[in-house]
């Protein structure tokens, strides 16, 4: 029997620091100040939560580690490496996967087509990967069942899902999901949960998470709170109090 490549395990971090190391970030859109001198970081296998009311910065961050948007200062490393100079493609080889706000699948290609997309983050692309791992279908069985279906045709629930399962057959290292929830009936929040702390268990692949449902929030090892484009708390999520899930959940 042939091992899924999505169980294997993914590459740890080495033992002197973490999966993803962000210090001193500063990024501007323009002149305007937007992220203020942020460190942050995530280790193997770990599920850590970026929360914090609309518009503190935390999808810029989430961009500027991916290489969406380049930082005036500061560092992004991913095991060890310095990859801040790296376009987007490079980083998604590393090991970085990306999930948006708004899931940005293409509505006129079928399931199966956006799925294969993802292949292309791996090392030779399309030209050296064809094969859906089946763990995308187990983890979202609706993907199998609409594989011949375009994706402008699935409801926002289902696109997620297949936003997340595309991301997934790159093989990541680290997940970012930006707002994975966002929209979405509470059943199928629901299932993206259950998803996400089985991709977590069964690949070894960490997550970095913005949401703001309440539920999905607890589900991480560590949150980092921000306002005003800084990191002004942080923790294990067990340690969430009252008085700071009011201070920076919208919800």
């Amino acid at each position: 029997m042939t091992t899924s490549p999505l169980t294997q395990p993914a590459a740890s971090a080495t033992a002197s620091g973490p999966l993803l190391e962000v210090q001193g970030l500063n990024v501007y859109y323009g002149e305007s100040h937007i992220l203020r001198n942020v460190d942050l970081s995530v280790r193997s296998g770990q599920m850590v939560c970026l929360i914090g009311r609309n518009g503190v910065g935390k999808t810029t961050l989430l961009k500027t580690v991916v290489g969406l948007l380049r930082q005036r200062s500061g560092s992004v490393e991913l095991e060890d490496r310095e990859v801040s100079r790296l376009p987007p493609h490079q980083r998604a080889r590393a090991g970085i996967g990306y999930v948006p706000q708004g899931r940005e699948i293409i509505p006129q290609l079928t399931v199966r087509e956006n799925l294969l997309l993802g292949l292309e983050a791996r090392p030779g692309g399309l030209g050296r990967h064809r094969h859906i791992d089946p763990l995308v279908f187990e983890l979202f069985p609706v993907l199998e069942k609409f594989l011949a279906r375009r994706g402008g045709d699935l409801s926002g629930g289902q696109q997620q899902q297949l936003a997340i399962a595309r991301a997934l057959l790159g093989k990541p290292k680290l997940l970012l999901l930006d707002e994975p929830t966002e929209g979405i009936q509470p059943s199928v929040v629901l299932d993206i949960e259950r998803a996400v702390r089985r991709i977590i268990e069964t690949t070894g692949i960490s997550v970095l998470l913005v949401e703001q449902h309440l539920h999905f929030v607890r589900q991480a090892d560590w949150y980092y709170a921000m306002q005003k484009g800084g990191v002004v708390a942080s923790g294990p999520t067990t340690d969430l109090s009252k008085e700071v899930i009011d201070r920076f959940l919208s919800v």
